[in-house]
């Protein structure tokens, strides 16, 4: 009786775990709109904190969210997608991650080098897609499995070695 309950546990976490997932894609708009909340001055006094800046705290919040929101929403993409290509998906969220980096830093020329921070990234996540894209191709398309191509040329080398100590037998 107990194996029953721990399959009804774990035919239940998908559930839970999709639920859990709806919510964070449902809650993003509220997330987003939270820079209203923020005040229109430069200043922001409550008993528990102060805190001022250069510009407007309204302006700041709606930047940083601005770019928070789609970055978040990319990576709970990239944790939940389940097709082959996902890592394309790190892509954009490096880009976001940069955008939101400039935003906090405050730095005017950051965006016009963007590119040469995100390359790297390229670099490594398109040659892994491309060949994950070509063994899902020669096994799908072309119906080549390299396992039993591996298990096939061990199968010869094994019959080679038996076929040359035969023919040393022989030749003894």
């Amino acid at each position: 009786m107990i194996p029953k309950i721990k399959n009804k546990e774990l035919k239940g976490s998908p559930l839970i775990i999709g639920s859990l997932v709806a919510l964070l894609i449902a809650i993003s708009p509220y997330i987003f709109y939270l820079y209203e909340s923020f005040p229109k001055a430069n200043t922001w006094q409550t008993d528990f904190f102060y805190f001022t800046s250069e510009y407007e705290l309204y302006t700041s919040a709606w930047l940083f969210l601005g770019k928070f929101v789609p970055l978040y929403l990319f990576i709970i993409w990239f944790i939940t997608c389940k097709h082959w290509w996902y890592h394309v998906i790190l892509i954009p969220i490096s880009m976001f991650v940069f955008q939101l980096i400039s935003v906090m830093n405050d730095l005017k020329y950051l965006d016009e080098v963007e590119i040469y921070f995100i390359i790297p990234v390229m670099m490594i996540v398109i040659p892994l897609v491309y060949l994950v894209r070509l063994k899902l191709f020669d096994k799908v398309v072309h119906g080549i499995d390299l396992r039993k191509i591996d298990e096939e040329l061990e199968r010869y080398d094994a019959l080679e070695k038996e076929l040359e100590r035969e023919s040393h037998l022989y030749q003894s």
